[in-house]
């Protein structure tokens, strides 16, 4: 008579490659570069910047607000209006006071429109206001 061997044991089989610990591994880079990634969240429309031969880069974390040719006030892609600037700053700067307030203005849009951006953010306690340029070509 035969011998039936068991299908269940691994006595002459290959040994396996246990593959848990490569999979803790990945899952907790998976979970480090999730939570240390910063996100910036941008204004929603597109402008046409001035240019300086001043500009440099500011900081990834900060309120970024649009002001269109057409005298439209943008952030996160909805038109909040020149009223909505002083309490988005107020809001924002209740959570971290270091944070400094971007403008991205078109160079079409109205000096006296920009002023008045520029006093909302202050009037809601914004220490940093910068206006948004594009490098000087040439």
């Amino acid at each position: 008579m035969g011998r039936f061997r068991d299908s269940g044991s691994d006595e002459e089989g290959e040994p396996g490659i246990d593959m848990s610990p490569m999979m803790d591994c990945i899952f907790i880079l998976l979970i480090f570069f999730i939570v240390t990634t910063t996100f910036v969240e941008e204004t929603g429309v597109e402008v046409d910047k001035p240019q300086a031969a001043s500009a440099v880069n500011l900081e990834k974390t900060s309120i970024l607000i649009a002001l269109t040719a057409g005298g439209q006030v943008v952030y996160g892609g909805q038109d909040i209006g020149l009223g909505g600037v002083q309490s988005l700053v107020r809001r924002t700067l209740a959570k971290d006071p270091a944070v400094p307030v971007i403008i991205q203005a078109d160079s079409q849009a109205q000096s006296g429109q920009l002023v008045r951006v520029i006093d909302e953010a202050k009037l809601g306690g914004a220490q940093k206001v910068s206006i948004a340029t594009s490098a000087a070509r040439g």
